[in-house]
């Protein structure tokens, strides 16, 4: 079988199977084969990987996979792909095609069954619309993954992997910060894809920690209040989380709190460190205990 990576092939599969393309799915293929070895590069796979691939559309990238890891665990939501795949993936013996959602799909039992429980490797050109449920829902529900490397719109890579004090430093910044460490692996314009998207794309690795890198008495409540932070980006910390429906903890707790850590209470969440947040989510636990 051809490989896909070239436009030219790509819009010979478009012809053959009469495929349109689904807005909904947010579908942009890759047509780069450079930006594709960039990837498998990023990824380390070997033999002995396995890998979960969302949204594999023709299986352009699934080709390159299938080549460097032990199984390919590729998961497609839009039902017309599915006979595509078959045909132009039926070369690879080590390839699973699954027909499904990947926001609803049983991953722990998938990867119990398909890899006897051990971390996969996620690699995936992901739908952009869906980038932050997915990413997200691999971690906060404890999937097994080593690494994830995925090509995501520019904007939301530069929130993952900033620092405080930058415009784009937030909720994602610091969610994606406690699970993984990011690294920015390239930049990607819009001619490598087809149908062309409108805004620029970046592939970026996110490498899981075994253990995170702050300690916090309570994970949920520490990412409540940064949500609560960030909600309202202009006002104070201090009236973000006090405002906040989501958080029992008042405006003079966590000015009480900000000071103990010698922080001016007039500071705005997006200069505090992920240190910082679980330090104030610490004192303000200890702080509802001596209200008690």
């Amino acid at each position: 079988m051809e490989k896909l990576s070239t436009p030219q092939v790509t819009i010979d599969t478009i012809k053959k199977y009469g495929f349109d393309f689904q807005k909904k799915y947010g579908q942009n293929f890759l047509v780069d084969a450079h930006v594709l070895n960039k990837i498998m590069d990023a990824a380390e796979l070997g033999e002995e990987d396995c890998v979960l691939e969302i949204g594999p559309g023709f299986g352009t990238m699934t080709q390159y996979l299938a080549e460097k890891a032990g199984k390919v665990l590729a998961v497609e939501v839009d039902d017309k792909l599915i006979p595509i795949l078959q045909d132009t993936l039926q070369e690879y013996s080590n390839v699973k095609i699954i027909h499904g959602d990947v926001l609803k799909l049983d991953l722990l039992k998938l990867i119990q069954e398909e890899n006897a429980g051990r971390p996969v490797k996620v690699v995936a050109n992901l739908p952009y619309y869906i980038t932050t449920p997915i990413i997200m829902g691999l971690f906060e529900q404890n999937i097994p993954v080593s690494t994830i490397t995925v090509m995501v719109q520019k904007e939301v890579a530069d929130r993952m992997q900033t620092g405080p004090g930058s415009k784009d430093y937030g909720a994602l910044s610091l969610a994606v910060q406690y699970y993984a460490k990011p690294y920015i692996v390239a930049n990607v314009p819009p001619n490598c894809f087809i149908p062309r998207p409108t805004v620029g794309s970046c592939v970026i690795r996110l490498t899981k920690y075994e253990e995170p890198p702050v300690s916090v008495t309570d994970v949920s409540m520490m990412f409540r209040l940064i949500r609560a932070s960030f909600n309202q980006r202009r006002k104070t910390l201090v009236n973000g989380i006090g405002n906040s429906a989501e958080v029992p903890y008042s405006k003079e707790q966590v000015a009480e709190a900000l000071s103990r850590m010698n922080v001016s209470p007039t500071v705005r969440g997006e200069t505090l460190t992920l240190e910082q947040f679980a330090a104030l989510t610490d004192l303000l636990a200890v702080s509802q205990q001596d209200h008690a």
